[in-house]
C-alpha cells in the first residue's frame, strides 16, 4: 500500500466525467477542428460580516406600603397604579398598549423588543431608577421584575450592582435611643433590608420556590397539537423539547401523553414508566385540522379520573400548538379544567400561531410561553420543567449590604437552569430575574431618615469560542 498523502482523491464519477472529455477531444480532433474546449465555474459575490450583540432590558415594579398612599407616590411615579390592599405598580417598560398585562406583553410575540422603534420603550444605554420612594416605612416591601431581551447572538449575561449611598440623614430623639452612641453617619437601611433575587421562571413578580409537586405528587399531561402544519422541523422540534421535559421527571412524578390534530388522542395513560411516555411522543406524525379543545379534554379526564389519576396529587398540563383553532371551543375547554384544579401551560410555536388563544388557555399570563423558532423549543420546556419540577431558584439574598457586596464582584447568570453547568441565554429570547426588596416591621426606630442608593446592571458577553465569560472560568 503507497502511505504518501493523495493529493488527488478524486470519486469514480469524476474520473470518468473526465475520460469521457478526453474521448470527446479525440473525436473533435478527428474531424479536423483546433478548437479548445474550456469551462468556469465559480462561487461569486462572497462577503463576511461581523455579527452583533445588542442587550436590552424592560421591567415592572412595584411597591406594598400600606393602603391609601397613592397620591403620595404619583409625586415620583405621575402614572402609578393602586393594585388595591396597598400594591402599587410603580412603573413599568414598555408600558402594556391597551392595558395588556406587562406579563403577557414579555412572553408574547406581539411587542418586537428587538426593533429599533423599542428603543424608547426600554432600558438600552443609561439607565432610569425603578424605585425613588421617599416614606419607606418598617413592613414595607418592593419588587422589580428585569426582562432580558439578547437580540442576535447567543451571550452569557452577568448582574452586577453597588450600593452608592447609606446614609444617616440625621438622628430623630427614637433613633438616637434605639442607636446609642453610633455617630459615624452611615446608615443602618442598607443592613435592615433583606433582598431576594431570583429567575422569575414566569415572569410574574411573583417568587415561586416550591415547584408544583415539591409537598405533593406531580401528575402532567403533555398535550401536542400534530395537525399538518407542525410537519417537518416544528414536529421534529417537538419531540426532542417534550422529551427532555419527560426526562426530568423522577421518583413518583406521572406523566400522560396526548395528541391532538382533527380529534384527540390518549397515546399514552399516567405513567411512572418515563420510556413509554417518550415512545409515544416520538412515534407522532403530523396531519389533519387542530382541535385544541379535544386535547385539553382528553388531556383533563386522564388527570381526573384515569386509571392511574391520584387524588391531591398536583395537576398541570402543558399544551402546545403552531396555528388557530379550527375545530372546537378551546378556551371553554380551558375554563373547564382550570375550574378542575389543573395548571395550564400554553406553549406557541412559530410565527404563525394564535398567540391570544395561547395566553387566553393559559392559567395566568406567565404560565403561557411563546416559540417563534422551533429552536427554543428546549429552552421553552425547560423554564416550564424549572416551574413545575424543582421551583423557582434563588441566585442570591441576604441584608441589601451582603447581596451587593456579592453583586459588587458580579454573578454570572444561568441562561438555562436544567442544564449543568452555567450556560449562556439564547438570542432571541426573553427570560426574568426578580429583585424583591423588605424592611422588615421588626426593625423600629433606628432607621428613621435614613436613605440607601443602589444601582443594578447587565452586562452581555458573547458566548461562542467564550470559555471564560467576565474573567471567570466555566
Amino acid at each position: 500500500m503507497d502511505d504518501k498523502p493523495q493529493l488527488h482523491n478524486l470519486t469514480r464519477r469524476k474520473v470518468l466525467a473526465g475520460l469521457g472529455a478526453v474521448g470527446l477531444a479525440s473525436a473533435g480532433a478527428g474531424l479536423g477542428t483546433s478548437a479548445y474546449f474550456s469551462d468556469q465555474e465559480g462561487f461569486l459575490g462572497n462577503s463576511l460580516t461581523a455579527g452583533t450583540l445588542d442587550l436590552k432590558l424592560d421591567y415592572k415594579a412595584t411597591y406594598e406600603g400600606g393602603e391609601g398612599r397613592l397620591s403620595q407616590i404619583q409625586e415620583n411615579y405621575p402614572d402609578a397604579e393602586d393594585l388595591g390592599d396597598g400594591v402599587y405598580l410603580l412603573d413599568q417598560a414598555p408600558s402594556p398598549a391597551d392595558m395588556q398585562l406587562w406579563e403577557t406583553l414579555v412572553t408574547s410575540e406581539e411587542f418586537e423588543f428587538c426593533s429599533p422603534e423599542a428603543d424608547e420603550f426600554l432600558v438600552n444605554g443609561d439607565g432610569i431608577p425603578v424605585f425613588t420612594l421617599d416614606d419607606v416605612k418598617p413592613g414595607d416591601y418592593g419588587e422589580v421584575t428585569i426582562s432580558f431581551h439578547i437580540c442576535d447572538n447567543p451571550a452569557y449575561l452577568q448582574l452586577s450592582g453597588s450600593i452608592t449611598e447609606n446614609l444617616e440623614n440625621g438622628q430623630t430623639d427614637p433613633e438616637l435611643v434605639a442607636e446609642g452612641e453610633d455617630t459615624d453617619g452611615i446608615g443602618e437601611l442598607a443592613d435592615e433590608i433583606q433582598v431576594c433575587v431570583w429567575y422569575d421562571e414566569d415572569c410574574d413578580n411573583v417568587y415561586e420556590p416550591g415547584g408544583e409537586g415539591e409537598q405533593q405528587p406531580l401528575e402532567v399531561a403533555l398535550v401536542s397539537d400534530v395537525s399538518g402544519s407542525m410537519a417537518g422541523a416544528n414536529l421534529t422540534a417537538l419531540k426532542a423539547a417534550a422529551t427532555s421535559f419527560v426526562d426530568n421527571l423522577s421518583g413518583t412524578d406521572e406523566a400522560a401523553a396526548i395528541s391532538f390534530n382533527s380529534s384527540a388522542n390518549l397515546d399514552q395513560a399516567l405513567t411512572t414508566n418515563y420510556q413509554a411516555v417518550k415512545n409515544a411522543i416520538n412515534g407522532y406524525t403530523a396531519g389533519g385540522n387542530t382541535n385544541v379543545a379535544s386535547g385539553i379534554s382528553v388531556a383533563q379526564t386522564e388527570l381526573l379520573t384515569g386509571a392511574n389519576a391520584t387524588a391531591g396529587a398536583s395537576k398541570v398540563m402543558i399544551v402546545l400548538t403552531d396555528g388557530f383553532e379550527n375545530i372546537g371551543d378551546a378556551r371553554t375547554a380551558a375554563t373547564a379544567a382550570k375550574d378542575a384544579g389543573i395548571r395550564i401551560f400554553g406553549i406557541g410555536l412559530g410565527t404563525s400561531v394564535d398567540t391570544s388563544l395561547v395566553t387566553d388557555i393559559s392559567s395566568s399570563p406567565g404560565d403561557a410561553f411563546f416559540a417563534p423558532d422551533p429552536a427554543d423549543l428546549d429552552t421553552v420546556y425547560a423554564e416550564i420543567a424549572q416551574i413545575v419540577i424543582e421551583g423557582e431558584q434563588k441566585i442570591i439574598e441576604g441584608s441589601m449590604t451582603e447581596v451587593f457586596d456579592a453583586l459588587s464582584d458580579g454573578i454570572l447568570l444561568d441562561g438555562n437552569r436544567q442544564e449543568q453547568g452555567v450556560q449562556p441565554y439564547p438570542g432571541a429570547t426573553t427570560q426574568c430575574i426578580g429583585f424583591e426588596w423588605e424592611l422588615p416591621f421588626e426593625v423600629g426606630n433606628q432607621v428613621q431618615s435614613d436613605s440607601v442608593m443602589f444601582d443594578i446592571t447587565v452586562d452581555a458577553e458573547q458566548s461562542r469560542n467564550n470559555d471564560s465569560p467576565f474573567g471567570t472560568a466555566l
